[in-house]
């Protein structure tokens, strides 16, 4: 007899109640095809926005529904973490709430999951099949057809192109096989993470050090290319302005170049 698939999603949030307002909903009736049981578990970074009354409203019909407030320092590492150690499952997985991450390609992570529950599954943008909306097809990424797929968007276009850029040079200083070295796009194992990988941390570089962690322990990686769409409301954290981008990009530079020297020593 199979055994049961159970797994914990959580989603890290500061500020994003439009954006849960259509994902809670939607990934419920998705998951619950395609998981035995799960949990969503919202951890918020003491959002302003009203939040925790969206959640209250929720949960009233979704006992799915699972709420976390921090009050501690913002972080959305710690958040990532602090969800991990009170998810109700051993499987765990994590993404941004902000509908850049489409429920479909998590369907497709699971699934692969689903076979070996030992694997990590990273959601990848430089993977096969992976991309940004507007640029996801050769004949779309001609300078022309970006600014007109993204016109609309509330995505800022300067902070795709240096997160491709930052990526490529990523690669460079830290030789692997993972494409997608600040993805934010997983379904991993609870038992796979450890505080150290997290508070050391300033914001996504965590995903480098625990890429590392996976690659010190043998632990086999898959990553599954995947379309990142545009936020759906809301701005970006991770790329208000270039000079927040600029000083991110160089943390997760240094991430990669410490975690190249322990690989390097073991």
């Amino acid at each position: 007899m199979e055994k049961e698939y159970n797994l914990t999603i959580i989603f890290p949030v500061l500020n994003e109640k439009k954006n849960l307002e259509i994902l809670i909903p939607q990934f419920s009736d998705e998951l619950s095809k395609c998981v035995d049981n799960f949990e969503i578990l919202v951890v918020d970074d003491n959002s302003n926005d009203g939040t925790h009354l969206l959640i209250d409203k929720l949960q009233s019909n979704n006992n799915h529904l699972s709420y976390f407030l921090r009050t501690k320092s913002k972080s959305l590492p710690m958040s990532i973490y602090e969800g991990s150690q009170i998810a109700k499952y051993q499987n765990v997985g994590w993404l941004d709430a902000d509908g850049s991450m489409h429920i479909e390609a998590l369907k497709k992570m699971i699934n692969r999951h689903k076979d070996d529950k030992s694997t990590v599954i990273i959601g990848s943008r430089f993977a096969d099949n992976g991309g940004y909306k507007g640029m996801s097809t050769p004949e779309n990424r001609n300078p022309i057809k970006i600014l007109l797929n993204l016109r609309h968007s509330n995505d800022t276009i300067i902070g795709m192109v240096l997160s491709n850029i930052f990526n490529k040079l990523l690669l460079k200083f830290f030789k692997t096989n993972v494409r997608d070295l600040t993805s934010g796009f997983i379904i991993t194992r609870k038992d796979y993470l450890t505080k150290q990988i997290f508070e050391n941390s300033i914001y996504g570089e965590y995903f480098i050090f625990l890429i590392s962690k996976l690659k010190k322990e043998k632990i086999n990686i898959i990553e599954i290319g995947y379309v990142c769409e545009t936020r759906l409301f809301g701005e970006s954290k991770t790329a208000p302005n270039f000079r927040v981008l600029f000083i991110r990009g160089v943390a997760y530079i240094k991430a990669a170049i410490k975690s190249r020297k322990e690989l390097n020593e073991n």
